[in-house]
């Protein structure tokens, strides 16, 4: 079984004529609007798509994770214990030791999946580069078994970094992750394998959902799994082979941020601290202040200020709803790791990070291609200012985002499902929850 996850398909794709043979895969067996989880980003989807759970349960409720002992900020951090539960991998080798009948391992590969950094599958392959003292980066992928990126690397050259994020970002990330692909059923021999198509990702935030460069782009992943699926041929596997193609999330066209933490800082809520002539963060003594992650902010608050808080969200134009306790158990997000507040954009807006009112005192971080220390998503680092030598501070430039709720009556936000065989999911209902993937999966052995 291959699975593969094409970041910004949607099922209005299936009958476009872009996507010759991801539709040929439908026609074989079924296809569906699939709903993502809240919220619809891309770490806390993939874990649920992966476990069967929400993220009540796995605890990814974002793309990054504020620590309240340490009092940090972290985005996009990949170690596979930070997902709460089991996964697919551990569920099939717990099923072996138990099972009766199944008298052979399941060997998993997982392809530049988040959180997958010392997994319990047989195959990884993700992303870790080393930074170096004097600023420089070792471009590296952490891999398991240990060495088998390098072999990999030997074969189809060294992954690019800087076409999988940034300015460069491109469909060339995609293009060597499909080889990857191919190069792990050939060597492997993986009987579930899971693969990360991102490059839509890049054209829908810069462009829009609609623009002539996501139709460029929907055609070139369409030729990357054709590619891997003519790849399962010429191995004598494909007609052995189920195909999933699935996405996270679908796009909402925008035309500017939200700075919620300015807005917080104006009412009183967010301190900084000024070093050098920049101004950080005060996150020990900030009464308030959000984490934002493209649609959607979890928002932390201190004993006290709650109410406060709220009102000044709830005031905000832009902002389209703001989740107290119970709204969050009704999202199934009500995790410790979540803010005790979560805020919504509107659907033509997105949230950004900034904190500061003069540009000038942005810390040096602001105006370039730093993930981890960004205390949120950053879709600017896609585009480079060359008069400023640096990430621009436009935010009208980002024309694509997402993560708010799908709204299953207007059939908005809903992700897709494809399948070339006829697993029933789409038996009692148009639309298949993400959550089933993993049941499903696991149920095939």
């Amino acid at each position: 079984m291959v699975v593969i996850d094409v970041v910004g398909l949607e099922y209005e794709h299936l009958t476009s004529g872009l996507i010759p043979n991801i539709s040929a895969l439908a026609d074989d067996g079924e296809s569906a609007k699939m709903e993502p989880v809240f919220p619809a980003v891309t770490c806390t989807v993939q874990a649920s798509i992966l476990s069967g759970k929400y993220p009540t349960e796995h605890g990814i409720i974002a793309n990054g994770l504020y620590d309240r002992s340490s009092h940090s900020v972290s985005f996009w951090e990949q170690p596979s214990a930070l997902v709460q539960c089991d996964r697919v991998w551990d569920t099939l080798k717990q099923k072996k030791k138990l099972s009766s009948y199944l008298s052979w391992d399941v060997k998993t590969a997982v392809l530049f999946f988040q959180n997958t950094m010392y997994a319990n599958s047989d195959v990884i392959v993700t992303p870790r580069p080393l930074h170096m003292g004097d600023g420089k980066m070792i471009q590296w992928c952490y891999s398991k078994p240990v060495g088998y990126y390098e072999d990999m690397k030997r074969n189809l050259g060294e992954f690019n970094l800087a076409t999988y994020w940034g300015p460069l970002a491109s469909p060339m990330s995609s293009e060597w992750i499909g080889k990857a692909a191919e190069y792990t059923l050939e060597k492997s021999r993986p009987n579930l394998m899971f693969v990360y198509i991102p490059h839509i990702d890049y054209s829908a935030q810069r462009f829009g959902k609609k623009s002539s460069q996501v139709r460029d782009d929907l055609k070139k992943a369409d030729n990357i799994i054709g590619s891997i699926v003519e790849k399962t041929s010429k191995l004598g596997i494909k007609d052995e082979t189920e195909f999933l193609i699935l996405s996270e999330y679908a796009f909402n066209d925008v035309s500017d941020s939200i700075p919620l933490n300015v807005k917080l800082r104006d009412a009183g809520l967010l301190d900084t601290r000024t070093i050098g002539e920049k101004e950080y963060v005060d996150f020990e003594f900030s009464k308030a202040f959000a984490m934002v992650d493209h649609q959607v902010a979890h928002v932390y608050v201190k004993d006290g200020f709650v109410d406060k808080t709220q009102r000044v969200l709830e005031d905000l134009q832009g902002v389209d709803r703001v989740l107290s306790k119970e709204k969050k158990k009704e999202l199934k997000i009500d995790h410790e790791r979540s803010g005790e507040i979560i805020a919504i954009s509107t659907k033509d807006r997105w949230f950004s990070y900034y904190w500061w009112h003069d540009a000038q005192k942005a810390p040096p971080f602001a105006g370039t291609v730093d993930i981890h220390r960004k205390p949120g998503y950053d879709p600017l680092e896609l585009f480079f200012d060359r008069e400023r030598n640096s990430i621009p501070f436009e935010t009208n430039l980002i024309k694509g985002s997402h993560g708010r709720p799908p709204d299953l009556e207007k059939g908005e936000g809903l992700a897709v499902y494809v399948s070339n065989r006829k697993s029933g999911l789409t038996k009692n209902s148009s639309t298949v929850k993400c959550v089933d993937i993993a049941n499903h999966l696991v149920n095939t052995w």
